[in-house]
């Protein structure tokens, strides 16, 4: 499955879009909608296999222009460390 993710994600390079990949997804953040679901098409196309799904969550906060990683960095300071475990497993 590792080269078929590798696949989506690499069609990802070709759109003006920030994108994270994590064991459970990958996460994708654009200015505009539009070049973002032109990305998510291009990802799910790029998958040569019988069947692809492909899982899509829209959050368009509108009033504000904070980045994921921003989201992340304010947990941390409300933790006062990161948001992660060091476990390694």
């Amino acid at each position: 499955m590792a080269e078929d993710v590798a696949a989506a994600v690499a069609a990802l390079d070709e759109f003006d879009v920030a994108y994270e990949t994590t064991p459970m997804g990958t996460i994708l953040e654009a200015d505009d909608v539009g070049v973002l679901l032109d990305a998510v098409e291009a990802a799910h196309r790029a998958v040569d296999a019988d069947r692809v799904s492909t899982f899509l969550k829209v959050d368009d906060k509108r009033a504000s222009d904070g980045s994921a990683a921003e989201k992340v960095a304010s947990v941390e300071d409300a933790l006062g460390r990161a948001a992660r475990s060091d476990r390694e497993d």
